[in-house]
């Protein structure tokens, strides 16, 4: 955990430096129109509709995963967010990196949503916000009209659980009137990435796959994420392909995440690296590379494939967020490489 606190510490300074630049221009490609470059009233376009925030809101609440991220990482701290429900290693509802940018900006942990049993809208109204991020979630029609009803709700671009982190960044730095900070920031963290990628070599234009999560006692089927999903659009910017079996399926549909028989795994037989989510022991790794079937999946077969482990922070690695990417990104591209050393 040292590595990653010190690595955290060079980011939290560069993410200081990008907090305090000045801006708030238009240099994102999000939908959005205001009575000025940057400024309000602002309208964001989205998937559920348009938006309008009158005013740069000084109350902030975000909701589902990682929103809140943004506006940490330029210098903003929420009034509310989600509570961290995967991925949290000390159970106290905040992810490492969160409390790690929370202590660098001297604040204290925000109002915490629980989100087990869907959004606690009650919660929300409570934080009394001025706009409600929700740029990467899952909000259904009826969830965003009644947060509407608490504040200005900006919602996903154009489909649940499939908003790119560049455009995380843009679509909520832009809500809050930072979108010139966000822009720095993607330019930060895209050098990250790519400095990241560098290191292995390895990786550049394989073929990688991400399973859903497994259920051990029933290997019958085999979920995967899509082409829409953040999880298979993040393999890209480590330099990897989409193989065309994924590729394929994902045409005609919206869905993040799709599944196969296990009678159809020759369809992945294109496929060079297989990550998803494990547990820490390994164990269904294991189960999955005795199963008469899926041990036939060549990827399988032949030992390059990684998955997560269990729920701990590294898990949450494959799915990029603005805080999370230079946290853990190296210990994930250093595992993806190990994986692709068995490709021939």
């Amino acid at each position: 955990m040292s590595t990653h606190r010190l690595r955290l510490l060079a980011v939290a300074a560069a993410l200081v430096s990008v907090a305090a630049c000045g801006g708030g221009g238009d240099t994102g490609n999000q939908k959005a129109e205001g009575s000025a470059a940057g400024g309000f009233p602002l309208t964001v376009e989205h998937a559920l509709g348009k938006t309008t925030i009158p005013a740069k809101p000084k109350r902030v609440a975000t909701v589902n995963w990682a929103n809140h991220e943004v506006p940490l990482a330029l210098g903003v701290v929420p009034v509310g967010m989600a509570a961290a429900n995967f991925g949290d290693d000390d159970g106290d509802g905040v992810l490492p990196w969160v409390e790690e940018r929370l202590t660098q900006l001297k604040a204290k942990t925000p109002v915490l949503f629980d989100e087990t049993d869907g959004i606690d809208f009650e919660a929300v109204a409570d934080t009394k916000p001025d706009v409600i991020l929700a740029a990467y979630s899952g909000l259904t029609k009826k969830d965003y009209d009644t947060l509407s009803e608490i504040a200005p709700v900006v919602a996903y671009p154009d489909a649940a659980w499939a908003t790119p982190w560049r455009e995380i960044i843009r679509t909520n730095s832009k809500a809050i009137g930072l979108a010139d900070e966000g822009e720095k920031l993607i330019t930060k963290l895209d050098g990250d990435i790519a400095k990241t990628a560098a290191k292995y070599p390895q990786l550049k234009g394989k073929s990688a796959m991400f399973m859903t999560h497994v259920d051990p006692n029933d290997v019958s089927e085999i979920g995967f994420y899509t082409t829409h999903d953040t999880r298979t659009q993040f393999f890209e910017d480590l330099g990897m392909t989409t193989p065309g079996s994924i590729a394929k399926a994902s045409e005609g549909t919206d869905k993040f995440a799709l599944t196969k028989s296990a009678e159809q795994i020759d369809a992945f037989d294109d496929v060079d690296i297989i990550t998803g989510y494990g547990d820490d022991k390994g164990e269904l790794l294991k189960t999955i590379s005795k199963d008469p079937l899926l041990s036939k999946i060549p990827a399988i077969n032949r030992g390059s494939a990684y998955l997560l482990p269990g729920s701990s922070p590294l898990a949450t690695a494959a799915n990029p967020t603005p805080l999370s990417i230079s946290y853990v990104l190296d210990d994930y591209a250093a595992a993806l490489a190990k994986a692709a050393d068995k490709v021939k």
